[in-house]
C-alpha cells in the first residue's frame, strides 16, 4: 500500500527537506505540498491524502484551524502535528481537535518516517511519556471547565468500556490492555471503536485526554468514577 501525503509548512526549506525525506521512501507518496492551512485544505479536497504531516504555526491559516476543519469532515485524513514543543497549548489544541499525534522538527528523518507510517496504519504517533507530558500540562489548561463534560459524556459508557477508555488513557497499546483486563485483542479493539463511536472522538489521543479532564487518571489506577 503507498501512503498518499501531504507536507504543509510555511517555510520552503523545511518543506523541501521533508518532501525529500519522505519521497525517498517506497511506500510514500509526496502528492501535495502546502505553504498554510487553507492552501492544505484546498489540496486534500483535490488530491485525498492517507495523511497531512501539519505545521501548527503558519500564517493566513494556521495548523491547528486546518486541522479542525479536515477532522470534521467525513473521511478526513489523519493529521499529524510538526512542533517545536514537547508540551504545547496549541499541541493540545490539534489532538483535541482530532490529530492522530505529533512529531518534532528535529526528530530523526526515519522517525518522522516511521511515525506517518504509524498514523497510516492506524496507530497514534504519541507514546505514553509524552503523553503524560501532555496531560500535566493540560491541568493548566482550562481543564475544570471540560470536567464536567468529560464526566457526562463517559458516564454514558458501559463499565467496561470505561475500563478500557481508562487504559488509553494510561498510553497502554491494545495488546497491554488485553493483558490486564483479561481481553482477546479483538474485544478491545470493539471496545474502542464503540468507545470512539459513543463519545463522538476521532482517535486514541482523543480518548485519552477526554479521560484526563474527567479525573479518572489522577490516581493512576483508572478506578475514579464518572
Amino acid at each position: 500500500m503507498t501512503i498518499r501525503l501531504i507536507v504543509v509548512d510555511d517555510d520552503p526549506l523545511v518543506r523541501a527537506g521533508l518532501a525529500l525525506m519522505l519521497g525517498g521512501a517506497d511506500d510514500i507518496e509526496i502528492v501535495a505540498e502546502a505553504a498554510d492551512g487553507a492552501q492544505a485544505i484546498d489540496l486534500v479536497g483535490r488530491h485525498t491524502p492517507d495523511v497531512v504531516l501539519m505545521d501548527i504555526r503558519m500564517p493566513v491559516m494556521d495548523g491547528l484551524a486546518a486541522t479542525e476543519v479536515l477532522r470534521a469532515r467525513p473521511g478526513a485524513p489523519d493529521v499529524v502535528v510538526l512542533t517545536t514543543f514537547h508540551a504545547d497549548e496549541q499541541v493540545l489544541r490539534a489532538m483535541r481537535a482530532g490529530a492522530a499525534g505529533f512529531v518534532l522538527k528535529d526528530t530523526p528523518p526515519a522517525e518522522i518516517v516511521a511515525a506517518v507510517r504509524r498514523v497510516a496504519s492506524g496507530d497514534p504517533v504519541l507514546s505514553p511519556a509524552v503523553t503524560r507530558q501532555l496531560m500535566t500540562h493540560a491541568a493548566g489548561s482550562g481543564a475544570d471547565v471540560r470536567g464536567a463534560d468529560a464526566v457526562r459524556r463517559l458516564g454514558s459508557l458501559a463499565e467496561r468500556e470505561r475500563e478500557v477508555a481508562v487504559a488509553v488513557g494510561q498510553g497502554r497499546s491494545n495488546a497491554e490492555i488485553a493483558s490486564a483486563l483479561y481481553m482477546s485483542l479483538p474485544t478491545v479493539k470493539t471496545h474502542v471503536s464503540r468507545i470512539l463511536a459513543k463519545l463522538g472522538l476521532n482517535n486514541r489521543v482523543q480518548i485519552a485526554l477526554l479521560a484526563h479532564d474527567a479525573g479518572l487518571l489522577d490516581d493512576g489506577t483508572g478506578h475514579g468514577e464518572p
